[in-house]
This record gives C-alpha cells, structure tokens and sequence, in this order.
C-alpha cells in the first residue's frame, strides 16, 4: 500500500468519529431497537452514497456543484475518449450545475503539468477551491471502477470537507451493490454493458478482461465478476490482473484446459494508459500479450478504455444522478426546506 495514503486513512479514520455532521444512508438502517447510536455507529453503518454536511449552514442558499474524482492519466487521446466524454456526459444529464474536476494521482498531476502545462487539482485543492467559489451544495462522483483504495481516497476527503458544505454527497463507484438486501447487482449491469463491446467468438477463442488488481480486500470484486460472468452464460470470458488476483498465471491453466486457441485481451479500467498499452499490450517480453503468445496462444488486443464505452458512460451518468438527488435528502437540505 502506498505509504502517504496508509497514513491518511488510519489519521483520517479518527478524526472523521469526532465530525459533527449527519450521514444519511440509501440502503442500510440500524435496527429501531438501537436508541443510542453513536456517531461511530452511524458511521459504520452506513453504506451507498454517502451525505452529510454541516447544519450549521443550513440557512445557506442553495449553490450547487457536480465534482468529478478520477486517478487521472497521462496519455491525452484516451483521457479525451474516457474521462472527459464521461465528464460530457454528466453535464449534459445536468446543465444546470456546473461540473469540475479533481485527480487524485498527484503523480499524474505533476507529469501532466511538467508536459502539457495543464494543472489539475487534487480533491482538496478542488474543495476549497469550490468553497471560496460560493459553492454551498457539492455532489461527489467517483470513476472508480470498485470500491478500492482509491475510492477510500475519495470517501475519507470528502468526509473531511463535509464539515465546509451546507450539503455534500459522495456517489458509488461503477461497481458497488451485488444483489443483496434487495439491491440491484451492479457486477451483472456491468458486465452487460461492457459484453456490447465483445468480439463473436468461437468454442477455441477467449476474452480476456484485464482488470488493475488491489492489496484492499476490494480485489474479491474479481471473483464475483467471474462469478456473474458464469451467471450470464458469458462463455470463454475470463477476469485477471495486473497486481491482484487472480493473475494471468492463474488464467492460463484454464485457457489450456478449454482448448483455446486464440484471446483477445481487454482492460476494464477508466482509461487506455500505461497498464493497457504496455503491461497488456506491449511489445516487451513481459507483456501479457507476449507471454500468452509464448504459451502458443495467438493474441489480439481491444486498446480503449471504459469511458469510450457509452453503456458504461450511461451507468457512471446514472451514479452522478443518484449523487445529485441525495444533496436534497441530507439532514442539512431537510432542514432548510423543512
């Protein structure tokens, strides 16, 4: 884990108990038996997009803002075809509330500013840069594909500038609810959405989804995406990753003992960038592509991200509408309109 964002979650986690604004959840509540809950409690409890705010600021007017959280990237032709068309499309769901932007790579950020002379802000910087702007009102819309470290990221600085807001609410990744406690499974609305973008295949050929792979307990997303895959009848469809499991060593074995003759590889990331050009589809000997091909399998490769899928775009538009409408539903909007 990387050591600056394992500090921030362990030092944000207990300042964020002490906070002093409501959470609202849209698909958990406590037992009614519980009289008592302590803001630790509530915290704990509470899952899907996440609101709260500072009631103190209740009597503000209504300012809003859609703030956009993504990793970033480096390479300008895909981040025009996934993050910004993604963007786009938020927009133009809501053209009435302006959309920004923040990334949180600050790696990215620097690369991006010392080539293109661009400055992309961090979720803090956009935070503040929102609040001495006006805004009173922030809906928060991640483009994490799982609820991961990076989406612990954007849960913790959001949590941390609630206190600053009248309203704020946090959206869910693409992938977040699996079918449970009534709630659709959203493995399966992902996996039709990306299946549009499937080559035909035959009993010998495979697709191989390259996912990016986590030490957070968040990579067992895989095994359900396998799971619904199985479920979907999605035949010679595999997930692997880059640095979780399962790997490409993983995947191999079963390609072999299906007979498959030839794959076509395939990330599930936002963005086209480095792991998709060079880790899946490099020319290196460590590629995947040349190590599958060194196993004798004959190998092509679908470079382009998540975002240029508009199905996909479709479901992150629908993740930003849920985000928007729980700004009304927060303890702070219910008193100023009570």
């Amino acid at each position: 884990m990387n050591k600056s964002l394992n500090t921030l979650l362990a030092v944000s986690m207990a300042a964020l108990c002490a906070a002093s604004f409501g959470v609202t959840a849209s698909a958990y509540e406590l037992s009614p038996e519980v009289k008592d809950a302590t803001p630790a409690l509530r915290e704990a409890s509470t899952i899907g997009v996440w609101t709260g705010g500072n009631p103190a600021l209740a009597d503000k007017e209504n300012k809003d803002a859609i703030l956009v959280m993504t990793f970033g990237t480096t390479f300008t032709d895909t981040r025009a075809k996934t993050i910004d068309a993604v963007e786009k499309a938020i927009q133009a769901a809501h053209p009435d509330i302006p959309v920004f932007e923040a990334y949180t790579s600050h790696i990215i950020i620097d690369r991006v500013k010392a080539n293109e002379g661009i400055q992309k802000l961090t979720p803090e910087e956009a935070f503040e840069k929102l609040k001495a702007n006006g805004y009173t009102r922030v809906a928060v819309v991640s483009l994490d594909v799982i609820p991961g470290m990076e989406y612990d990221y954007d849960s913790i600085v959001t949590k941390q500038y609630a206190k600053e807001f009248k309203t704020v609410s946090l959206a869910t990744p693409l992938m977040y609810y699996q079918g449970t406690e009534g709630e659709p499974d959203e493995v399966v609305e992902f996996l039709q959405a990306l299946s549009s973008q499937f080559p035909k295949t035959s009993p010998e050929e495979a697709v191989l989804i390259m996912a990016h792979g986590t030490p957070h307990p968040a990579n067992a997303y895989y095994s359900v995406i396998q799971d619904r895959i199985h479920e979907l009848g999605l035949n010679n469809v595999f997930v692997y990753s880059v640095e979780g499991r399962p790997n490409l060593d993983d995947v191999i074995p079963q390609l072999k003992q299906k007979g498959i003759k030839h794959v076509t590889l395939m990330p599930i990331m936002m963005v086209a960038g480095d792991h998709a050009n060079n880790d899946m589809a490099g020319d290196e000997p460590d590629s995947h592509k040349s190590l599958l091909e060194k196993e004798g399998f004959a190998v092509d490769a679908y470079i382009h991200g998540l975002g240029e899928n508009p199905n996909i775009r479709a479901l992150y538009v629908e993740r930003a509408n849920e985000a928007v409408a729980a700004l009304d539903s927060a303890p702070a909007a219910q008193k100023r309109h009570g």
